[in-house]
């Protein structure tokens, strides 16, 4: 039972962990991202007009993508800086729905506003109405030789992913002083947003086909293909190093059957003498053997889903307990414990149970056939 338990909270964790993170990566990213190859997207409208062909694009906006320093007083932070459209924008993530202050809607077209990730925001000390100093890496050259170019930014509004990776490094400004500012021509992109983010792969597929050579396609899950091939094949791992869990308690089993035919020789060989058959006397302790695997296994998925299902109420009482924090956020991408509980993983753990528990009464339960009345009884 608590093989089994273990088995199903532990990849419903998985399961949470890889759904959380992969939401809030598509709460920023985009689902499907066309770039040109040049560096800049000249006829980004037409590119996008031809991307909405597809039934599954819902929604098309340009950006430009740079990374430069921000810096206030003595602080100086690395950040990625996101031209956006702010008509266009939320139509592709969902940034402007996660503004605890402020509006997306104020980055206005030469007020040169910024919008910043509320860690960002926090580690550079500053609230909406302070300014930022922008260094692009594109300098000035001047007879003195290259000067690094400079602007300062007001900050408009924060905002909060809950993606601590996006929250302390990306900033967004309007698209056209982000051109000014990094000297591009046009768009470095097209940002696209789909009815199923899951038909992500395919999608860009279809388009890459359709589009100009120049164009680069690329989709989240290639942008993010490591770190998800990395969480599956660490699922698959902790499933196969859990199921010895189970494999342990169905040895357990074993041990407990060949003790039980032991202190019964006797009332076996009574029930032999009985007229009890060999195949009879192995049927008893089969159903034995299976009863106790059905039990431990039913129970432990009960037990599994009741824990998987309030691990939000369970984790939190016990850090409040304890003083600690399981999942630092400034560590992990997360600082809560999510959990997504599937039958696609309860079924095969709950069937492998089933099946390890009745092979563990095999043996037993033969060796309870084989026993002999008359050298049972001789001393009885």
């Amino acid at each position: 039972m608590l093989g089994v338990a273990a088995l199903i909270v532990v990849l419903s964790v998985m399961n949470g962990f890889t759904k959380e993170v992969r939401d809030r990566m598509l709460s920023v990213l985009s689902h499907v991202e066309l770039s040109s190859y040049t560096g800049s997207l000249g006829d980004w409208r037409q590119v996008a007009e031809r991307a909405r062909q597809n039934s599954e694009v819902v929604a098309a906006a340009p950006y430009v993508n740079a990374q430069a320093m921000l810096t206030r007083d003595d602080v100086v932070r690395g950040a990625l800086i996101r031209g956006i459209d702010p008509a266009l924008e939320p139509g592709v993530s969902d940034i402007a729905r996660n503004l605890p202050s402020g509006r997306i809607t104020d980055l206005v077209d030469g007020e040169f506003g910024i919008v910043l990730g509320l860690e960002l925001g926090r580690a550079l000390g500053v609230s909406i109405g302070d300014k930022v100093t922008m260094l692009a890496p594109q300098g000035n050259v001047t007879p003195a030789g290259v000067i690094p170019r400079l602007k300062q930014f007001r900050v408009v509004a924060l905002f909060e992913s809950g993606h601590f990776e996006f929250d302390s490094t990306l900033a967004l400004v309007h698209i056209s002083d982000a051109q000014r500012m990094f000297r591009v021509e046009g768009p470095t992109g097209v940002r696209l947003r789909l009815k199923d983010a899951l038909q992500a792969p395919l999608v860009a597929a279809d388009l890459a086909r359709g589009l100009d050579p120049n164009v680069l396609v690329r989709d989240w899950s290639r942008q993010n293909r490591t770190y998800f091939a990395a969480v599956k094949t660490e699922k698959r791992m902790m499933f196969i190093i859990l199921t010895l869990i189970v494999a342990v308690a169905a040895f357990n089993l074993v041990s407990t059957l060949v003790m039980t035919v032991t202190e019964k020789q006797s009332d076996i060989a009574i029930l032999r003498t009985l007229g009890a058959s060999p195949s009879s006397v192995m049927a008893v302790f089969i159903v034995q053997g299976a009863l106790i695997g059905v039990i431990g296994t039913f129970g432990g998925v009960g037990l599994g889903l009741a824990l998987a299902h309030n691990l939000d109420v369970i984790v939190p009482a016990i850090e409040r307990v304890f003083g600690v924090q399981f999942l630092p956020k400034d560590i992990y991408f997360l600082n809560s414990l999510p959990s997504d509980p599937r039958w696609g993983d309860i079924l095969p753990i709950g069937i492998i149970s089933l099946v390890l528990s009745l092979i563990a009464t095999l043996y037993p339960s033969w060796r309870a056939s084989r026993t002999r009345p008359a050298e049972a009884l001789r001393y009885d």
